[in-house]
């Protein structure tokens, strides 16, 4: 295939916010040979590691625990190097992977999203030395079978401990705990995993840090209280994990002046892709909520903001790679719910899925060339049927 055709640059913002970036289209054995790549380069030699969700929430965790074992990277490479990119303007939604000469920490990151845990717990188990203390943060399974033989063989091979804040089943967080794992499970709506992590640790952590905690939450949760919150969650999305977790556990939520031009930088496009795809949506009445659903590359937390002032209850945000994110409100506090019965879950009021729906790139065809149709009434469906219980 030639370069040009998924090459984000090169495209009109109308088209851009319509296809997935170019990251979708490599194939799934070359993340995962890069994926191992990284967790070897991570895991080797180190006597703690970290298995973490890649947003704000659980990159905060990383920065905690690389804090209470003074092993944070040193800050002033990963400075330089966004000083340094500052113009480059890489497309709005692609994370910008920033890489430095460092050695990598002795607490090692590997990075996991819902769907990639168990690979990633294996990858613990199968490369990590006999003894490694093992944290999973801002993590939760929906069936104890998908994990049960990762988790039972990192439980051999060291101590783990799991913070983590979602919606548990009683059934899987007994399961986990069976194992011999020190799971911590905090209120879904009053604590994100850094607060979970924070409270567990037997450790005295500085200020900034237990602020960093605090303004995690506020975006974690919906709270929306304090400007900062937006700000990191941004930077999580748009760098690398290392230069994240680095860059807050010296500074925490106070982000300095390279990070905040960078941030504004980027926004410029991401404000516009908001845009497009508040023009595009629809309102649809569901029993007895109004859910607005809309289709874009963009950041879908900006995107249910201004559905809720059209008057939504709910939000559906669907992305050109096959996923949804749903979003609710005071009037709807069901997101893991409608979630579930598509392949995903998550909190009351965010929740994320990938309805299997697609069978080969014929389907995903129409998924772009529709906007998502089919998947669109795949989760209305789905909040038919809750409102039918």
């Amino acid at each position: 295939m030639d370069d040009s055709l998924i090459d984000s640059d090169r495209l009109s913002l109308s088209r851009k916010s319509r296809l997935p970036g170019e990251g979708f289209f490599y194939p799934d054995s070359l993340d995962e040979e890069y994926a191992d790549r990284r967790a070897r380069e991570a895991i080797d030699g180190s006597d703690v590691v970290v298995v973490a969700d890649t947003d704000a929430d659980g990159l905060g965790c990383v920065a905690l625990l690389r804090e209470m074992y003074d092993a944070a990277l040193e800050v002033a490479p990963f400075e330089a190097d966004i000083a340094a990119r500052l113009d480059e303007r890489p497309a709005a939604g692609d994370e910008a992977d920033s890489e430095t000469d460092q050695e990598a920490s002795p607490v090692g990151l590997v990075a996991a999203g819902p769907h990639s845990l168990d690979a990633a717990l294996e990858r613990v188990a199968d490369y990590a030395d006999p003894g490694v203390d093992v944290y999973v943060c801002d993590l939760s399974p929906d069936r104890y079978e998908a994990v049960s033989d990762a988790l039972e063989h990192l439980c051999r091979r060291g101590e783990v401990r799991w913070f983590d804040h979602h919606q548990w089943d009683d059934d899987v967080a007994t399961a986990v705990r069976e194992t011999g794992v020190d799971l911590v499970v905090g209120e879904s709506d009053e604590e994100c995993s850094t607060d979970v992590t924070l409270r567990s640790l037997a450790y005295d952590f500085p200020p900034h840090l237990v602020d960093l905690a605090a303004v995690v939450r506020d975006h974690d949760l919906w709270i929306k209280e304090d400007s900062r919150s937006d700000d990191l969650a941004d930077y999580a999305h748009w760098t690398s994990p290392e230069e994240f977790v680095t860059v807050v556990g010296r500074y925490g939520p106070d982000l300095p002046d390279p990070v905040e031009q960078f941030i504004a930088d980027r926004r410029v496009e991401k404000d516009r892709l908001v845009e497009r795809a508040v023009a595009r949506a629809d309102l649809k009445t569901v029993g007895e909520w109004t859910v607005g659903v809309t289709y874009g590359r963009c950041s879908q937390n900006e995107v249910a903001d201004a559905l809720r002032e059209q008057g939504a209850d709910a939000a559906v945000v669907v992305k050109p790679a096959g996923s949804a994110s749903i979003r609710g409100s005071e009037a709807f506090e069901r997101c893991h719910e409608v979630a579930e019965q598509v392949n995903g879950g998550g909190h009351p009021r965010a929740a994320g899925c990938k309805p299997d729906i697609y069978d080969d790139m014929l389907d995903y065809a129409h998924h772009w060339t529709t906007e998502g149709g089919a998947t669109k009434r795949v989760i209305l469906a789905a909040f038919e049927r809750l409102d039918a219980e």
